[in-house]
């Protein structure tokens, strides 16, 4: 059973993937004038698009390099009510369908950098590396690189960089979907995989993908 998930795994992976690089921007966008829109998101996400962890408060998540279509898709998600946040629905209500285009295609084009230091015990980096990179079929949960790519950094529009991305916001986001308040991800996948992990799972697969290098 273990080995049969692992080829279902990398078929969906193939199948939900566009094929195009991180940071790839939309044909129909305008990024100039995306820089225009980013100026009502700069307080949070940082006007460098970098964003910025916020250790016990909603961290801002890194969007510089990320996906153009995977950034889309989130703020339609966020209009639509398919994923919940108090401090971004207002924001992405506020945009039209281009401006959407737009914005995305800004931020992907962006140079990501790293903002926060990250520390780990070395039981953390064992266990987070693990994880990252082996899963622990034992509690079918797969590695976070068979759907985000070698070295998570990222396939397509569906599953995005994880890799240097701020370590509060990755722990949230598994949170959330292990709590089922985020169901907005490719048939449940997510869902499934965080509800099988500990909270010293998701600590330290957080702390060892915020430190990794940005492809």
């Amino acid at each position: 059973m273990k080995k049969q998930l692992k080829p279902c795994i990398a078929s969906l992976v193939i199948a939900l993937s566009s094929g195009s690089a991180s940071g790839l921007a939309l044909a129909d966008a305008d990024p100039i004038k995306g820089q225009q829109t980013s100026a009502m998101c700069t307080a949070c996400h940082q006007a460098d698009g970098n964003g910025k962890s916020n250790a016990g408060a909603e961290s801002w998540p890194r969007l510089a390099g990320l996906n153009a279509e995977y950034i889309e898709k989130q703020l339609q998600d966020f209009r639509g009510g398919l994923r919940q946040s108090a401090t971004m629905m207002p924001f992405a209500n506020m945009l039209t369908e281009q401006q959407i285009k737009n914005v995305s295609a800004y931020y992907a084009q962006l140079p990501p950098k790293h903002t926060e230091t990250v520390s780990l015990t070395t039981e953390q980096q064992a266990l987070g590396k693990r994880l990252a990179v082996r899963g622990d079929w034992d509690r079918y949960i797969p590695a976070c690189n068979s759907c985000h790519g070698p070295d998570a950094a990222g396939v397509g529009k569906s599953f995005p960089e994880l890799a240097g991305q701020h370590s509060d916001y990755i722990r949230q986001q598994l949170h959330a979907w292990k709590n089922g308040s985020r169901s907005n991800d490719p048939n449940n996948l997510m869902l499934a995989v965080a509800k099988r992990m500990t909270a010293q799972d998701i600590d330290a697969v957080a702390l060892w993908l915020a430190k990794q290098p940005i492809k």
